[in-house]
């Protein structure tokens, strides 16, 4: 991803129009949780390994030596962010922590940057080729259907969503109301309160609307009047 830098940054921005720099940081991020991620599975932190080793004297009896470690769980399907298209989306956080547990990764795209989402897709299947992963362990599917579907499957073991107040408790209900119940680990309904201040309506007021407008955010609030949704 990162020597593919200029090109998914170009084609964030094309699809979200949240800005050149913004973007390049965030795919810094990204690329950095991948990194930290990838170190703690080569020293096995994720694994918890406990041993207590054998006790032929203990008080109570004999006791042979005990071993304790994690599992991966199964399949885990992301559900990919909006307003984060590479920190939340296809290769984000959710996506790193849950391959570092050794399961594999079925995201959901996000409508608002489906091409970006492709084409992250692409570059981590060569790189997985090139590392010698296994076939399966990550996926993309689209559409509303094909998310809510997925997230009934009998094999899938786990979700996560970062979304709206909307469609995140619709998910949920998914989850419980399976004949067994996934743990759904979601994040919804946060609001970014946006200021214009005196000096800046009176420096470019006739501008700012229209560079709000053209942000994929969700309303715009005025101390003469109620918040509305862009059109």
């Amino acid at each position: 991803m990162e020597a593919e830098r200029a090109e998914l940054v170009a084609l964030a921005d094309a699809e979200t129009h949240l800005g050149m720099s913004r973007l390049g940081g965030e795919l810094t991020r990204t690329n950095f949780q991948l990194r930290l991620f990838a170190e703690q599975v080569r020293a096995g932190e994720f694994l918890g390994v406990r041993i207590d080793r054998a006790a032929p004297q203990w008080p109570t009896g004999p006791r042979p030596e005990l071993r304790r470690y994690r599992i991966a769980l199964g399949p885990v399907l992301v559900f990919a962010a909006s307003n984060f298209p590479f920190a939340f989306s296809v290769a984000g956080g959710d996506t790193a922590s849950t391959w570092a547990a050794g399961c594999p990764v079925v995201v959901k795209e996000h409508p608002g940057h489906p091409e970006l989402s492709r084409r992250t897709i692409e570059i981590i299947h060569k790189a997985m080729a090139q590392a010698g992963a296994p076939d399966g362990v990550f996926g993309l599917i689209e559409g509303q259907q094909a998310g809510a579907g997925a997230l009934r499957h009998p094999a899938l073991r786990a979700a996560a969503f970062t979304g709206s107040e909307r469609g995140g408790p619709a998910l949920a209900r998914i989850a419980a109301d399976r004949p067994e119940p996934i743990p759904f680990h979601k994040e919804w309904g946060s609001v970014t309160l946006v200021v214009v201040t005196r000096a800046a309506a009176r420096a470019r007021g006739a501008e700012t609307p229209g560079d709000y407008l053209r942000r994929p955010w969700p309303g715009i609030c005025s101390p003469h009047g109620p918040c509305r949704t862009p059109a």
